[in-house]
């Protein structure tokens, strides 16, 4: 057993560091050293589910130890955790829909052995729990990062939900094609990430759109050939959409990406589209909206995607290599980290809109 510390929620939002004790890794199951964790809108929604929760999916470490049948992985590996964690064989995972596995691996709650003051013992987010200072997980949670790669851990760990949902919103769930035009509401970090997977994707134009003035600053360095300055009054961005027609040729783009969670936008970027183009939903609004169906004018398309249809044995392995050839900007996206400590600030900052991403270092010296 050793002793843990970790963020863990009360259900209610209240947020505390607890200290449990973790057993050691067993069948097909993975010890992590935790060396950063990323902080994400999704973590507080986690933080408020009526259930207490050790937060974090978004997490980067080192392989501490491995239990039987783990034959992929050795101590000392560098990782990052994946929340899909598919089993490969059931009918979505032979569809190529793998963040829907029916058989996603957990580690039973006994791993984890609480102080007799707990009441409820803490479940853990998306089975990853990252903001801690180890965690165990199952082996299909782990990929391996590239031994020639030179990102670091808080580039790293940030690619484990907001970056894969972006970039595989473009490359997966849209197949973006070469020369298309796509526009992307909402320039926090899931937006960059879209914002560059169209760059990766070699999209003619990029058009982002959003409220804050430093966002479209960043939208620009990350990829965007054009911006629009989004304004509160703009009700459902119409405004923004006759814009955006009049730099598609009047027609509207081929590709427009929901990323902004404000469920009065959901159904912007159909409004923005071209008859016949493609619109997503990206941030995942899971709420009752009123939709005008006559956006859906002429065969339009919109699509939900869960985890940029994530297939982690293929898609990790390509975030590190664009990473690499200098085409995924991932270390630039985290603009402040914080000690495991200081969990509350980081959130803070978080829903005060001041990062593009925050990290706790938490292996790591800041």
């Amino acid at each position: 057993m050793i002793d843990v510390q970790a963020v863990v929620s009360d259900g209610h939002g209240v947020l505390s560091l607890r200290q449990f004790s973790l057993g050691a890794p067993e069948r097909g199951e993975v010890l992590i050293k935790i060396m950063a964790s990323g902080v994400c809108h999704t973590d507080w929604d986690v933080a408020r589910c009526q259930w207490p929760f050790i937060l974090g999916h978004e997490g980067a470490g080192i392989v501490a130890a491995v239990g039987p049948e783990v034959d992929n992985l050795s101590i000392g590996d560098r990782v990052v955790l994946n929340w899909a964690k598919p089993c490969g064989t059931c009918y979505y995972c032979e569809r190529g829909l793998k963040p829907l596995c029916e058989n996603a691996a957990d580690v039973p709650h006994e791993r984890r052995q609480w102080p007799s003051d707990c009441e409820q013992n803490p479940a853990v987010a998306f089975g990853l729990g990252t903001m801690a200072t180890h965690t165990v997980v199952a082996q299909e949670a782990v990929c391996k990062i590239p031994e020639n790669s030179s990102v670091s851990f808080d580039g790293a760990c940030i690619t484990g939900c907001g970056v894969m949902t972006g970039v595989g919103s473009v490359l997966r769930t849209a197949a973006v094609e070469k020369g298309s035009s796509v526009v992307v509401i909402g320039c926090g970090a899931v937006g960059l990430s879209v914002i560059q997977g169209a760059k990766i994707a070699e999209a003619a134009q990029i058009i982002a759109i959003d409220l804050h003035e430093n966002r479209l600053d960043m939208a620009q360095q990350y990829g965007a050939t054009d911006v629009w300055h989004a304004n509160r009054d703009d009700i459902g961005l119409r405004q923004a959409a006759v814009w955006v027609k009049e730099q598609t040729n009047g027609r509207g783009a081929d590709y427009a990406f929901e990323c902004c969670a404000v469920p009065a936008l959901a159904d912007a970027p159909l409004a923005m589209i071209r008859n016949g183009g493609t619109a997503v939903g990206v941030s995942g609004i899971e709420e009752e909206v009123t939709v005008d169906m006559r956006l859906f004018e002429w065969d339009k398309t919109f699509i939900t995607s869960l985890y940029g249809r994530c297939n982690p044995s293929e898609d990790f392995d390509r975030l590190f290599h664009e990473h690499s050839c200098g085409n995924l900007l991932l270390e630039e996206m985290v603009t402040h980290r914080y000690t495991l400590e200081d969990f509350q600030q980081a959130f803070d900052d978080m829903l005060s809109g001041k990062n593009a991403k925050g990290v706790l270092a938490i292996g790591a010296n800041l």
